[in-house]
């Protein structure tokens, strides 16, 4: 009787597949003890890391940094084949740029001074939010930002909301509105376009908090469960990007494997699963429990599925069209895939065309600006100014002085992004570029003086400045089939019980004992499945091994 080797199937070729490749196979090759084998729908490897190039520089359209590089697995991969060092300043890999500029709707330069002081308001209760120690909690300052904070949430909590279901984005504006109560007086601002600074100090921490949703991926603040951030973990340390490309992580942990094991052009359109009694039928072995049938019509069996695909791809999976899973996966796992969030988080290149004084050596500086809008519901809104660009935080150079420029879109903005026309993006860029540099600058200080008599500082109009674009190029992350979104988050009405649901893999050891079904068919990976580290390549790469020691354990090998 001849005994079949175990074979694995590892479906998706992003950070989380092949690091369990990796792993399975390093941990087994000494014996050759698995058929071990991934499959990729799309063309790539990498799934949401993808190096490209843009404007004669290398950019990332997907993952970018290294969130903390104290015992960080991508950081040690980076350094270990050298890929953060560079003799280009990819990526703001020269430092950081030069401090923000920070300019409100129709002209008005901010001082420093009084975006520092609502973007420590906003650092500190995020901070707290996050179970994090908020620096200076011990000093005398008329507002304490702990105390508010505590302050805030247990009101939030009394107010009929109650352990997870207090929103993230309910805590921020009821902070704000009790930062603005411990206030006596506010300053308004006489000559400057009806800007308040009550006003000003909103437009700033909307600013704030259009960057947290590209942090985070949640498209609007008020869906992110308040309790699980202080779940979240970060790594210590600064946080880097990698010079060489973050493709080059993935390219390492691939190019051990033997040629042929990741097959590309393979998309999985139904994966069928034995949940009861699986019995014998071929010369006494055990068929294989798991059959992959593949877009082009073949299939093929496993003895086990390691999926990695994404919680977008997995929640369009579980919708009554689908049929990704026969039979479909159980409630306990569906109901959790419901729950989490999954959002869209786009980018948007911009390459600037050649400026008019090229004999000026700074001709081909751009600021790094940063946007404070007026509320959706003013009347002193720019009409010209799209939609979509209202709650885009900032347009920067990818590094400094590159003539590359980039912008991050969350939301449904970032869904418009991907259906807009090159020509249209030019168009709402350029005007409202136009709207924040083509006006006399009154730079406005925190110093109630100083607000009231303005210095007029001009950056030049963008004409003059020749702000133009040659090109563009923009993500597509939330239309992409593979994808169909960016990353996780936990949703309000979900928490991180959720996340360790999902990991779970099947069937259930309840149900194994009382079916004898043969165990762990269908494994579960990818940043969605790790309660602490979800929507960072570290938390792919760490469900990546997990799954790939549950295997090996399961089979007894050593290094598991």
């Amino acid at each position: 009787m001849v005994v079949k080797k175990p074979r694995i199937v590892i479906i998706g070729a992003g950070m989380a597949g092949l690091t369990a490749a990796n792993k399975l196979y390093t941990s087994s090759s000494s014996n050759d003890m698995f058929e071990l084998c991934v499959v990729e729908g799309g063309t790539r490897i990498g799934g949401r890391i993808n190096t490209s190039e843009f404007g004669g520089d290398r950019i990332e359209m997907g993952a970018t940094w290294i969130h903390g590089i104290g015992g960080s697995p991508v950081h040690k991969i980076a350094q270990e084949i050298h890929s953060l060092d560079s003799e280009q300043p990819w990526e703001c890999m020269d430092g950081f740029l030069d401090e923000p500029k920070t300019i409100a709707e129709g002209g008005l330069e901010l001082s420093p001074s009084l975006v520092e002081s609502i973007s420590t308001l906003f650092k500190n209760l995020m901070d707290y939010a996050q179970g994090k120690q908020i620096e200076g909690t011990e000093s005398t300052e008329e507002f304490n930002f702990y105390k508010l904070a505590a302050k805030t949430c247990k009101i939030c909590q009394s107010n009929g909301g109650g352990p997870g279901k207090l929103s993230v984005g309910s805590f921020l504006r009821q902070a704000l509105t009790a930062y603005w109560d411990s206030v006596k007086e506010r300053e308004q601002i006489e000559g400057c376009d009806n800007w308040s600074r009550k006003l000003l100090e909103e437009a700033i921490f909307a600013m704030h908090e259009n960057i947290q949703r590209t942090y985070t991926s949640a498209g609007d603040l008020l869906t992110l469960d308040f309790d699980a951030e202080s779940e979240y973990r970060m790594f210590p340390g600064e946080e880097i990007t990698i010079a060489k490309g973050y493709l080059s992580v993935i390219e390492s942990l691939a190019s051990i494997l033997p040629r042929g094991l990741i097959q590309l052009g393979r998309k999985v359109t139904r994966i069928e699963w034995q949940p009861e009694t699986h019995q014998s039928k071929e010369n006494g072995c055990a068929d294989r429990p798991v059959k992959i049938h593949f877009c082009d019509g073949s299939i093929m069996s496993a003895d086990h599925v390691i999926v990695t695909v994404s919680l977008g791809v997995l929640k369009a999976g579980i919708g009554p069209d689908s049929g990704m899973f026969n039979p479909p996966l159980p409630t306990f796992k569906t109901e959790a895939i419901s729950r989490l969030g999954f959002g869209v988080v786009n980018k948007l290149f911009l390459q600037l065309s050649s400026r008019h004084h090229e004999g000026d050596e700074d001709y081909n500086k751009f600021p790094f600006l940063q946007m404070a809008f007026h509320r959706a519901d003013s009347e002193l809104r720019h009409q010209k100014i799209p939609w979509w660009m209202r709650r885009t935080a900032s347009l920067s150079p990818i590094y400094k002085n590159s003539s590359v420029l980039l912008s991050w879109f969350a939301g449904k903005e970032a869904i418009e992004l991907e259906n807009l026309s090159d020509e249209e993006i030019i168009d709402g860029v350029s005007t409202t570029i136009c709207s924040f540099l083509s006006q006399p600058h009154k730079q406005l200080n925190s110093n109630s003086h100083e607000l009231r008599n303005g210095k007029v500082k001009s950056l030049g109009s963008a004409d003059e400045n020749g702000v133009k674009f040659s090109k563009v190029l923009k993500s597509k992350w939330g239309n992409d089939p593979l994808f169909l979104g960016s990353y996780s988050y936990v949703a309000v009405g979900s928490s991180g019980d959720d996340l360790d649901t999902l990991a779970e893999p099947l069937p259930k050891i309840a149900t194994l004992e009382s079916a004898g079904c043969l165990p762990l068919q269908i494994l579960f990976a990818g940043e969605a499945t790790h309660r602490t580290h979800y929507s960072t390549t570290h938390g792919a790469y760490f469900s990546g091994l997990r799954e790939a020691s549950r295997l090996l354990q399961h089979y007894h090998c050593v290094g598991a």
